[in-house]
Parts: structure tokens; C-alpha cells; sequence
């Protein structure tokens, strides 16, 4: 996966301690409801688009973008279906991150799907009953995009008495 250059420049300070970086997740359906997936140059399997915001760049428009950069799709947002904080990671070179996701329902509108950059293997539409090997979290995105359901998150607990 590419590292943002403005990742890089806080890694050249911070060096590899977690980081809690905004990300955008997108479960794109196209006009016949098929879902949008990438295999994934980093680790073979098969995901959800998804990627970071620039900086200034609201999630609606780093979605847009993430999807015409990754596949060569263009797509829409319609909704946020959750926010949600992943576990941090640790990646190969060391450094450590945990993500915060907003996770948007997408509509294309254009485009043909394909490898369109370095961060994919493959790019394809699959119908819901012929989705490759994905994790139960890549999942439970796609079960709520089907619905209409309100924004899904983690509640917080209640505040201690005082």
C-alpha cells in the first residue's frame, strides 16, 4: 500500500509509535447490486476499497477519490453506514497505526472496474452470493449497507455517577 507523502513527513518525526489515522472504507454497489472488491497488493486477500483522507479532504470526496484511483470506477456516496475504531496494527517496517473508519455506502456511476494503481492484484464486482474469502468486519460492512440501518458505532458507557 502506498504511504501518504504527509504520512511520511510525520513518520520522519514521530518514528514508528501508533498513530491514530483517519480512514475511509467503501461497500460500492453497482446498478445490478453486485459489491465493488480489491485484492490487495499488501496481503493477497481480497477487501473492501478503502484509504486516507489527504489532509483538508473530507471522507465523502477521499472516497470518490480512493475508488477512481484504486479501481477506475466513479462512484457516489449515498451514506455513512458506521464509524469505527479498528485495533491497532503493526506493519512490516514497524510502524504502528489504528484506524478510525467511516465506512460509506457508494453507488458507481461510470467507469470500468480494473487494477487502476500499484495497491491491487485484481479488481472485481461480485454478486453477493459469490463474495471471495472476506473477515467477519469486511462483512457485517457489507450486511448494513443492505439495510437501513442508522449509522452504526460502538455506544459509549455511561458517564460515573457524580
Amino acid at each position: 500500500m502506498a504511504i501518504p507523502e504527509f504520512i511520511r513527513n510525520i513518520r520522519a518525526k514521530a518514528g514508528d509509535v501508533l498513530l491514530l489515522m483517519p480512514g475511509v472504507v467503501m461497500v460500492v454497489f453497482d446498478e445490478q447490486g453486485r459489491i465493488l472488491l480489491n485484492q490487495r497488493t499488501d496481503s493477497g486477500r481480497w477487501a473492501l476499497i478503502s484509504g486516507i483522507p489527504d489532509p483538508g479532504e473530507q471522507p465523502a470526496q477521499a472516497a470518490v477519490r480512493e475508488i477512481l484511483e484504486e479501481t477506475g470506477v466513479s462512484a457516489v456516496v449515498e451514506r455513512v453506514l458506521s464509524v469505527f475504531s479498528n485495533e491497532p496494527i503493526v506493519y512490516p517496517n514497524g510502524d504502528h497505526a489504528q484506524y478510525l473508519d467511516i465506512v460509506l455506502r457508494c453507488r458507481a456511476v461510470g467507469g470500468e472496474a480494473r487494477v487502476n494503481d500499484d495497491e491491487s492484484l485484481d479488481v472485481r464486482w461480485f454478486a453477493r452470493d459469490e463474495l471471495p474469502p472476506l473477515g467477519p468486519i469486511a462483512l457485517s460492512r457489507i450486511e448494513l449497507a443492505l439495510t437501513d440501518q442508522p449509522t452504526w458505532f460502538v455506544p459509549a458507557d455511561p458517564p460515573a455517577a457524580g
